[in-house]
C-alpha cells in the first residue's frame, strides 16, 4: 500500500514532523516505562518472576493480534484519526491504572497494560508511514533514525520521571519486607501520574485531530491474502528476517525493561532507573550507526558486529561476579555517578549492541522483494511480538523464586539471539531459496 500527501500544495513540513516526533517520543515514554513499572509492581504486589514477565507480556502480545484490526481501522477512518483514536485508548488505558492501583489487583493491571498496547499498536500502525511520505524519498532514512532516537530519548526521560514522581518518595524499603501501610501508600502513589499522563495523551489526541497534518491516501489498494504472504515468505531472506527482529524485540526488551526487577534483586535503591542506562546506550548506538553507516562499515558489518558485541556482553552479565563494580569506578564513580555492579552495567551495554540491529535488519529482510514490499514489511512488524515473549523466557529460565543468582544465570537465553543475528547478517539475507 502505497500511501502519499493528499494535498498537492508545496507546504513546510516542519509542522507536520514536529507532530510526529512528539508521537515517536510519546510512544517511547510509554513503552519504556514499563521498565520502572515492573520492578515496582513486583516489590508491591510480590510477584514470582514469571508474574511480573507478564506486565511486559501483556503489554507488548496486543501487537499479535492487533497489528491487522489496526490496519483496516485505518483504512476506515483515515491516518490522522487512526493516531487520535490510538492515543485515546492510551489515555482509557491510563484512566485504567487507577482502579488497579486502588485494589491491588493484578489481573486489573494486566488489563490495562494490554489496552495501553493496543492504543500503541494502533498509534505506531497511523504514525510510521508519515515518517517514510512526508518529506523526500531520498531522505526518509534520516528521518526514521531521527524518530528511533527520539523514541529510545523517551526511555532515558521515562525512567527518571516515573523514579522522580513516585520511587523516590518511598527510598529505605528495597530488600525489606512492606507493611500493609507501605504497600496502599506504594500503590496509591501511581494514582496521580497516571492520570496525569492520560489528562496529556488525551489533550494531544485532541491537538492531533484538528491539527494541520496532512491526510495520507493510499495510491494503490493492499496487496493481501494468503497467497501473498506464502509468496513473501518463499524469500529467505524475508522469513528468516522475521525471526531476527523477533528475537531482536526480546532482547531488546529483556535488556531495557528486566534491568531494573534484577537490580532490585542485587538491593540497588535506584532501581527504578535503570533502564534508562540501556536507553543511553541504545542512543548511543543510533548516533554512532547514522555516522559510520555505510559511510564506514555497512549494514552487515555492522550487524555482525553488534551480534558478537551481544555475545560477549551475555557471557559477562552470567559469569562476572554480582559483587564486582569495576566498570562502574572506570565509567561513573569519578563523574559522581553510582558504584553499579557490573552485570548491571553490562545489561544496560545491550542497549549498545541492540540499536543497529532493527535498521539493519529491515533492508536486508525487504531486498528483492519488489511488489510483494508492503506484505513483507507487515511480516516485519509482527516480530515486535517478540517483546512479549523474551521475558517470559527469562522467567522461566530464572525459576520460581525470587533470587539475584537465578536471575542473573537466566540471562543466557539471550545468547541464541545473537548466535542468530550473526547467522542473519554472514548468511541468511543472502540467501535466494530455501533449497
Amino acid at each position: 500500500m502505497e500511501a502519499t500527501v493528499s494535498t498537492t500544495k508545496k507546504q513546510s513540513n516542519f509542522v507536520p514532523m514536529a507532530i510526529v516526533a512528539t508521537l515517536f517520543f510519546i510512544l517511547g515514554f510509554a513503552t519504556w516505562l514499563n521498565g520502572s513499572l515492573m520492578p515496582y509492581l513486583q516489590q508491591i504486589l510480590k510477584l514470582t518472576p514469571f508474574q511480573a514477565s507478564l506486565i511486559l507480556f501483556s503489554f507488548y502480545i496486543a501487537v499479535t493480534f492487533t497489528a491487522v484490526p489496526s490496519a483496516l481501522v485505518i483504512k476506515k477512518i483515515g491516518y490522522k484519526n487512526g493516531m487520535a483514536l490510538g492515543m485515546a485508548t492510551m489515555m482509557v488505558a491510563g484512566f485504567l491504572y487507577i482502579p488497579a492501583a486502588k485494589t491491588q489487583v493484578f489481573a486489573l493491571f494486566l488489563f490495562a497494560q494490554l489496552v495501553m498496547g493496543i492504543g500503541q499498536t494502533l498509534l505506531q500502525t497511523a504514525v510510521n508511514p508519515y515518517v517514510v511520505r512526508i518529506g523526500p524519498e531520498e531522505s526518509a532514512a534520516a528521518r526514521v533514525s531521527i524518530m528511533g532516537i527520539l523514541n529510545k530519548g523517551a526511555g532515558v526521560f521515562a525512567p527518571m520521571v516515573f523514579t522522580a514522581l513516585i520511587i523516590s518518595n518511598f527510598t529505605g524499603l528495597v530488600g525489606k519486607e512492606l507493611s500493609q501501610d507501605d504497600i496502599d501508600a506504594m500503590a496509591n502513589s501511581l494514582v496521580w501520574p497516571y492520570v496525569g499522563m492520560a489528562l496529556f495523551i488525551g489533550a494531544l489526541a485532541l491537538a492531533v485531530k484538528y491539527s494541520p497534518l496532512p491526510e495520507l491516501v493510499d495510491d494503490e489498494e493492499q496487496a493481501g491474502g494468503k497467497g501473498q504472504v506464502k509468496a513473501a515468505l518463499a524469500h529467505p531472506n524475508l522469513a528468516l528476517g522475521v525471526m531476527a527482529l523477533f528475537l531482536y524485540v526480546a532482547v531488546e526488551v529483556i535488556a531495557g525493561d528486566t534491568i531494573g526487577s534484577y537490580a532490585l534483586a542485587l538491593g540497588v535503591e535506584n532501581y527504578g532507573v535503570m533502564t534508562s542506562y540501556t536507553m543511553v546506550c541504545m542512543v548511543a548506538g543510533y548516533i554512532l550507526g547514522i555516522i559510520l553507516i555505510p559511510r564506514v562499515i555497512s549494514q552487515q558489518a555492522a550487524l555482525s558486529g553488534s551480534a558478537i558485541l551481544g555475545f560477549a556482553l551475555v557471557i559477562g552479565i552470567t559469569t562476572v561476579s554480582r559483587d564486582s563494580t569495576v566498570l562502574a569506578q572506570a565509567l561513573l564513580v569519578p563523574f559522581g555517578g553510582p558504584a553499579l555492579p557490573d552485570t548491571v552495567l553490562m545489561l544496560a551495554l545491550c542497549g549498545l549492541a541492540n540499536a543497529v540491529v532493527w535498521p539493519a535488519i529491515w533492508p536486508l529482510a525487504l531486498s528483492g522483494l519488489g511488489k510483494l514490499t508492503s506484505v513483507g514489511s507487515g511480516l516485519l512488524v509482527m516480530g515486535i511480538a517478540g517483546g512479549a515473549f523474551g521475558p517470559v523466557f527469562l522467567s522461566l529460565a530464572t525459576g520460581s523464586t525470587i533470587s539475584a543468582e537465578g536471575q542473573q544465570n537466566a540471562y543466557w537465553v539471550m545468547l541464541p539471539s545473537y548466535v542468530f543475528f550473526l547467522f542473519y547478517a554472514l548468511k541468511g539475507h543472502k540467501m535466494t531459496s530455501w533449497k
